[in-house]
């Protein structure tokens, strides 16, 4: 048995101490309130509400975000081009923006004073204040988390597969929906668990753009702020559904990364 020493008990001081302070305050979100006084909160209209957009905006913005950025990503995995790191930079850019930055960019390119609010209004598009602009703050946000994924997966993909299926003739983009995408599917499944975690717990940009009205743009993160003060245990139970959708969210990544069908190693 290997003898522990001095430097042995500081790594598991500084582990039990991360753990602790890390997962304290997540457990207390369920330990704090008793659990029928959580799910009568969640009946309540607010948190229905919240919880119904949540739901509807943030998928509204994965499809968009699997749509547009999977054939983009896989651009910038396979092609060389002058400028590509700062094409990259810029896609990344997001991630390190804080909130309130993010918020103030959308509505200096979407509001109504805004580049585009010209074409917007002239199109009869609103985004400000408007569930349509949450959709685009979620996206914003959320983006990137998925970009880097599914790069960093089909970037991963060993080129000679599709090599080998246009020998076979088929064309790219056969060659990409049926060689690629298959072999880079737990990467692109991990992005799109890690978007969607990242557009179910925005706040920041949400709130700058488009407004915290119930029903309206009122997300779940949104309706936690808005009630935590008048109303505790509603925030709690509101936070407790995020929490579990978020460990959903983590294991799902975990097993999924592990199955054969989507290229993983079982354990």
């Amino acid at each position: 048995m290997r003898q522990r020493g001095p430097f042995a008990v500081v790594l598991v001081a500084a582990l039990t101490l991360a753990v602790l302070f890390l997962i304290l305050p997540v457990v207390a979100i369920f330990a704090n309130t008793p659990p029928g006084d959580l799910i009568d909160s969640l009946g309540s209209d607010v948190a229905r509400d919240a919880l119904w957009l949540s739901l509807k905006t943030t998928v509204a913005a994965l499809v968009i975000i699997v749509v547009v950025g999977t054939p983009a990503a896989y651009f910038l995995a396979t092609r060389d081009f002058r400028g590509k790191s700062v094409v990259t930079t810029a896609i990344e850019l997001p991630l390190v923006l804080p909130p309130a930055v993010a918020g103030i960019g959308l509505l200096a390119a979407f509001g109504p004073s805004g580049i585009f609010g010209s074409l917007l209004d002239d199109a009869g598009i609103e985004l400000v204040l408007q569930t349509a602009g949450v959709i685009v703050a979620l996206t914003f946000v959320a983006a990137p988390f998925y970009l880097r994924q599914a790069q960093a997966a089909f970037a991963a993909v060993d080129p000679d597969l599709t090599a080998a299926a246009r020998t076979l003739g088929a064309g790219e983009a056969r060659a990409f929906w049926r060689v690629a995408i298959p072999c880079a599917g737990a990467g692109i499944t991990t992005g799109m668990a890690l978007a969607w975690g990242r557009a179910l717990g925005e706040f920041g940009a949400t709130l700058m753009f488009a407004g915290s009205f119930q029903g309206i743009t009122q997300t779940a993160p949104l309706a936690i702020f808005a009630t935590f003060a008048r109303d505790f245990p509603a925030a709690l139970a509101l936070s407790a559904v995020l929490v579990a959708a978020s460990a959903g969210l983590l294991l799902a990544v975990k097993l999924l990364g592990r199955s054969p069908l989507l290229g993983g190693v079982q354990a």
